[in-house]
């Protein structure tokens, strides 16, 4: 809303300074300061009155190290970091963006989901919160709702080169790229990055060529399994990450540094131009969103980081995992979040080996043996005696290799 405001001040009446929320990194800086701001300082009487209202954590007794001690901390914390991302989106972005109004859709979408799961947990006393076909039903939900979009609005397109001739009624631009002068045009397309692959590039389109002719009519059913697996996946994993204090919260404002440089080069020309990279009309203005998500993460840090004052319960891990997820997706980095993603991935992993094997072994052997002593994975790393502080330390060190071997990832072929 500033945005508008002060680009009709700038426009209308040459105000000094006002001018310079058309630039993207300055209201980038404000949505993360403003954030932070939202988060630290609201953050802290948010926390006072779920605390007042005995919106505490059930614990139950799995033999951890103080874990007993976190029982009755303030949970749904995750409020605070959902204001945090979409307060200052809603004063610095261009709301009329498609990317922009995408994200707040998916924000709103799983942060309701995330509460809903947690109300029924803290004051209907039912632990096992909403049922699990629920939360898939809405997830899948939001899924078709992002990926009808991606492939059918018209204002979401990708620029590639083009050689004349050229339709008559076809728009063209022209560039200088180096010496060499380049024609280009903005195209509906079914593209996305994949490293190692073919300029690093794959087409939905190509993926039932095998079929023969008229393939192309399912593209729509095979990017819609895709973001359906990815955004499930995603928004699952951090649920599962947020187990110790501080490390899905950490993890997710790594993963959202990333995405937020890969959201800026995609959305500049020079620079995609530059690395050579598939460049995205528009999407430049999620860096505004990122910087609010970054900041929401790292403010709420605050108070979530070892010993926890509050917990983001499911109203906070659903919604960050599905916003990074949507985020790959509308950025079309989404087939690299098995790498930027690697922790959620491994949490997930660990889950799943170690229910698939204790079923297995019970069934052949009748009796259940285990992969980890417990999982997920941060819970293997406590029951061997590692303090959660560095265990949660630790996996931000390989979140941070993960993120700068993603960014590096950009420039291999």
């Amino acid at each position: 809303m500033l945005y508008y405001l002060f680009t009709y001040l700038y426009k209308n009446y040459s105000i000094p300074g006002a001018g310079v929320f058309q630039y993207i990194t300055f209201r980038m800086a404000m949505a993360v300061i403003t954030s932070l701001i939202v988060t630290t300082v609201y953050g802290r009487r948010l926390i006072d009155y779920l605390r007042y209202k005995q919106v505490g954590e059930t614990v139950r007794n799995l033999g951890l190290e103080g874990q007993m001690q976190k029982a009755g901390t303030p949970t749904m914390g995750g409020i605070i970091i959902i204001l945090g991302i979409l307060i200052p989106t809603l004063l610095f972005a261009k709301l009329d963006n498609i990317y922009i109004i995408m994200m707040i859709i998916t924000t709103v979408w799983l942060g309701a989901i995330g509460f809903l799961d947690d109300y029924i947990k803290v004051f209907k006393k039912n632990k096992e919160g909403l049922a699990g076909k629920f939360k898939i039903v809405g997830q899948v939900g939001l899924a078709l709702i992002i990926g009808f979009i991606m492939y059918n609005n018209k204002n979401i397109v990708i620029q590639q080169e083009v050689k004349l001739p050229v339709k008559y009624d076809t728009k063209i631009d022209f560039h200088m790229k180096g010496n060499k002068p380049v024609l280009t045009q903005d195209v509906m397309s079914h593209k996305t990055t994949m490293p190692f692959y073919k300029n690093n590039e794959f087409d939905y389109s190509k993926v039932l060529k095998f079929l023969g002719p008229g393939y192309e009519n399912y593209t729509l059913l095979v990017f819609m399994l895709f973001v359906i697996v990815i955004i499930t996946a995603v928004s699952n994993g951090a649920n599962i990450t947020d187990g110790i204090d501080g490390l899905a919260t950490g993890t997710s404002a790594i993963i959202g540094i990333t995405l937020a440089i890969l959201a800026y080069v995609s959305g500049n020309y020079i620079i995609s131009d530059y690395l050579n990279i598939m460049y995205i009309p528009n999407s430049g203005e999620l860096v505004i969103f990122a910087g609010a998500f970054v900041g929401a993460c790292v403010g709420f840090l605050w108070y979530n980081s070892y010993p926890a004052q509050v917990f983001m319960g499911d109203t906070g891990s659903l919604a960050i995992g599905g916003i990074i997820a949507v985020f790959a997706i509308l950025i079309r980095k989404e087939l690299m979040i098995p790498l930027l993603c690697g922790i959620f991935l491994l949490e997930s992993l660990s889950v799943i080996l170690q229910v698939g094997w204790f079923k297995f072994t019970k069934r052949k052997y009748g009796e259940g043996r285990r992969v980890f002593l417990m999982a997920p994975l941060h819970h293997h790393y406590q029951k061997k005696g590692f303090h959660e502080a560095k265990i949660v330390t630790r996996f931000w060190i390989i979140g941070i290799m993960l993120a700068i071997l993603t960014i590096v990832t950009l420039k291999l072929r």
